[in-house]
């Protein structure tokens, strides 16, 4: 039994090793599957340095000349020449090197042979897939079979999203928030089925999970109603031509579901790892412990979410800032609506607790009597 078992991880870890392989020789060496010009640059020279000071600050640009080797399409092979400019902040600009490989905009003088372009991008996917498989292994390694299962129930979700916001996007008449309501049952089911398995620990926390999560739903809708939604800041969805209230409340469903669905699945199975220890344990003190569980890790997933929410607009804070915005200003233009969904998913944490103590006791009660 332990040399299939043996045999089985090696042919896994094998076989990702193949896949690791041959995804990086496939991202290097992917040129002609792109229709933009790429170039790898063999050389860079620089022509130039000037200062560039106003009232909030003082920076520097630099000026360099690139030597490119075309690498697909007909020009392929031949050398193009491009200019690019760049800033010691590098907020919108990039400095290239010799073997960096750029998308490009190739155009042809009248009076030269030599090809002359502009510099359009720097070309990442091989980076993204160093960061991928990086990911990838440090789950396998850590996780083995439950990790494994997180991979797949993750890609699952990931595609499913897709499909359900294509669809939204292409249908005037869908609605957002009820396909998102779809979503968080989908996501809820799937993850903790391939996670946790099919057993009554996963049902428990799965009911747990979609009570606590359509629950802090209802508060934040209930709590817009009687407030008329006064601070929320809705400028940064100025532009999606559909009700910025409803993708509001979607993205409050979905971004509350990680928090919710970590709890619920924590506190469950730590309740029946203490049945299954004890099983003449009483049900009072599964709800102690329980209790107890829920006060260690409300805290610090409060304070996930809320890190999580405040870190996306820290650039934006930095720049009002900047800009001699006062304070009040600034947090009330880019947090409210991210502290809004942190403070939601916190309710939906609060709630989350005791529904998951009282939904796995009432399993353990269950399987109790029916013994």
């Amino acid at each position: 039994m332990n040399i299939n078992r043996k045999k089985k991880t090696l042919f896994l870890y094998s076989f990702v090793l193949f896949c690791v392989v041959i995804s990086l020789l496939f991202t290097q060496n992917n040129f002609r599957f792109y229709k933009q010009p790429i170039v790898e640059i063999v050389t860079e020279t620089l022509t130039g340095k000037e200062n560039f000071n106003d009232s909030t600050s003082n920076d520097e640009l630099f000026h360099q000349t690139l030597v490119g080797k075309i690498k697909n399409g007909e020009q392929k092979d031949q050398l193009i020449s491009l200019e690019n400019t760049y800033s010691s902040s590098g907020a919108f600009d990039h400095q290239y090197q010799v073997g960096d490989e750029l998308f490009v905009s190739i155009k042809k003088n009248s009076d030269s042979s030599q090809l002359t372009g502009t510099v359009d991008g720097p070309k990442r996917d091989k980076y993204v897939v160093y960061a991928a498989w990086l990911f990838v292994l440090t789950v396998l390694l850590v996780g083995k079979k439950s990790g494994l299962f997180s991979l797949i129930s993750l890609i699952v979700n990931i595609l499913v999203l897709y499909l359900a916001l294509n669809s939204y996007i292409h249908s005037e008449q869908a609605s957002l928030l009820l396909i998102s309501s779809g979503l968080v049952v989908f996501f809820t089911v799937t993850s903790l089925l391939l996670v946790s398995g099919k057993n009554e620990k996963t049902v428990a926390a799965i009911l747990a999970t979609i009570i606590g999560t359509f629950s802090a739903l209802l508060i934040a809708y209930i709590v817009m109603m009687l407030t008329a939604e006064k601070g929320l800041r809705y400028e940064e969805m100025a532009f999606i031509t559909r009700s910025p209230q409803k993708v509001f409340l979607a993205s409050i469903l979905v971004g509350s579901l990680g928090a919710v669905m970590d709890i619920a699945i924590t506190i469950t199975s730590s309740l029946y790892e203490l049945y299954d220890k004890d099983n003449n344990i009483s049900l009072k003190s599964l709800k102690e412990s329980g209790n107890e569980i829920g006060k260690d890790i409300m805290g610090t997933m409060t304070n996930v979410l809320f890190f999580a929410y405040v870190s996306g607009g820290i650039p934006m804070i930095l720049l009002y800032l900047k800009n001699g915005s006062t304070w009040g200003y600034t947090l009330s233009m880019n947090l409210s609506l991210e502290l809004t969904r942190a403070l939601v998913g916190s309710i939906g944490i609060v709630l989350t607790i005791p529904i998951s103590i009282h939904t796995a006791i009432y399993f353990i009660h269950k399987r109790r009597n029916n013994k």
